[in-house]
């Protein structure tokens, strides 16, 4: 069984388990705890104790710290990529990179003492000085989803961390060993016990989060419903929280876009992560005449994209997380097929092979009241359809209730910049694929894929984690 981390120690509860799958082969190669409120609470006794002395240690030490976690991490990249690929499912490219972006926001958070200064206004009044601190909230709380077991955990703690905050980590219960390594090098980097502490299990331990006093923030990332769960349940206890929750990106194609730059990056951002990410391209709307060109070469390539296990060499799309939601996949594709789409290009002939594999499909004619137009599929389906022009084109985007990412082709600048001004979602990408941030910008959802007001990493993490005092004073 996986062990909790509470306090000084990994300890294994006496639960229930869940088992933990190796998605290409659908072996199981682990099991972990359904832990209990009574594990949170104990791990928030030694968050709340090591707080006491972690929340007034000179920065200059928490920043050296996190400069030795980062050094550690470096050293242990190949061993975190083939953590992810093992029981995520992805490529190892794909989990280089999921590491890489991950590392990046501990770079961010060595850059604390600037980061972390408040602001001075002298003789703001006759003789008045008016100074803004920035001090830590307390213990905080995190809660990560499968598909990036070692990225969005780091997208949390270290800053947290760094702000002089303690922290209890929550992981997906599909994809617990990412975040126990991570705790591992933790600690071998020197944190003090009880800085980090990491409790396993499934909604048990998310409402004991949510509902323990002690714990003042909740930071969470996963699917729509349990985002608006999250965020409205942490703020019924008096929780800061950021949710970030689902999306249905669009990528608008202008008839001048440059195809053979465009498709490629299409392609990768829709079938990348096997689809299991919330800035997958999963609808592509082909503007005017290039519709039928545009639809040629995505079939072709999709089709040659290679799919199977993600440490063999030239892969490109791994499995799906789980038997059952590769079912749930399915049963999209069927559904859209019912509703008057096409399949244009057709991944279930990798549903006989061992593992949980769907290979990338691409459905065409598809309209915006359709299911697989509307809602999200999280997984290798692409939806296609036309439209007249670019303000249908970003008309039919701005109907999604997500907001999360949408993207352009085109080689007109003020096509781009209509699209921009425009199209109403938190991230956006002009002839990228995937329109995502950097560690020191905010991941920023709009509409239901974000529920907060502070998103996730960039200057708006340290802001979320910290919290203003404000000093007036006459001498």
């Amino acid at each position: 069984m996986i062990p909790n981390l509470i306090g000084p120690a990994w300890s294994r509860p006496d639960a229930d388990t869940l088992p933990v799958f190796n998605p290409a082969t659908g072996e199981v190669i682990e099991q972990v705890p359904l832990s209990s409120k009574e594990e949170v609470r104990k791990a928030t006794d030694y968050a709340e104790k090591a707080y006491e002395s972690w929340s007034r240690t000179s920065l200059t030490e928490r920043v050296q710290l996190m400069f030795r976690y980062k050094q550690l991490l470096e050293r242990d990249f190949e061993k975190l990529a083939a953590i992810i690929t093992r029981h995520h499912g992805k490529t190892l490219d794909e989990a280089r990179g999921e590491t890489r972006r991950g590392i990046e926001v501990v770079d961010f958070a060595c850059g604390a003492p600037t980061l972390l200064q408040g602001r001075t206004l002298r003789n703001v009044s006759g003789d008045v000085d008016q100074d803004v601190y920035r001090f830590p909230v307390g213990v905080v709380g995190g809660i990560t989803p499968f598909n990036f077991p070692v990225m969005i955990p780091l997208w949390m703690f270290p800053l947290a961390i760094v702000a002089g905050n303690t922290f209890v980590m929550k992981p997906s219960e599909r994809t617990p060993l990412g975040m126990n390594k991570l705790a591992e090098i933790f600690l071998e980097a020197g944190f003090p016990e009880g800085v980090l502490n990491v409790v396993h299990g499934a909604k048990e331990v998310v409402d004991g989060l949510l509902e323990e006093p002690r714990i003042r923030a909740i930071s969470f990332v996963g699917s729509e419903p349990i985002a608006r769960y999250v965020y409205e349940q942490a703020a019924r206890h008096q929780k800061r929280v950021q949710a970030a929750g689902g999306a249905k990106n669009h990528t608008i194609v202008m008839p001048d876009a440059d195809l053979d730059s465009a498709v490629p990056a299409i392609l990768n951002s829709a079938f990348g992560n096997a689809g299991e990410r919330c800035l997958a391209v999963s609808a592509a709307v082909a503007v005017g005449k290039i519709h039928g060109e545009l639809m040629e070469a995505l079939t072709d390539q999709a089709a040659k994209l290679k799919v199977g296990p993600g440490d063999e060499p030239g892969v490109q799309v791994g499995p799906l997380i789980r038997a059952e939601h590769r079912q749930k996949v399915l049963d999209y594709i069927d559904r859209g097929v019912t509703e008057g789409a096409t399949i244009a290009a057709d991944g279930r002939g990798h549903l006989e092979r061992q593992g949980f594999f769907l290979g990338p499909t691409v459905l065409d004619n598809v309209s915006a009241a359709m299911t697989v137009g509307k809602e999200e599929i999280f997984g290798p389906v692409l939806s296609v359809s036309s439209e007249q022009d670019l303000d249908r084109a970003i008309a039919r985007a701005n109907r999604m209730s997500y907001g999360n990412m949408a993207v352009i082709f085109t080689r007109s600048g003020h096509a781009a910049r209509q699209f921009r001004e425009r199209v109403e979602a938190g991230m956006v990408g002009v002839n990228v694929g995937t329109a995502q941030p950097f560690a020191f910008y905010p991941f920023s959802g709009w509409k239901s894929s974000f529920y907060g007001d502070l998103h996730i990493h960039g200057t708006d993490g340290l802001d979320f984690y910290t919290r203003k005092k404000v000093l007036v004073s006459r001498w």
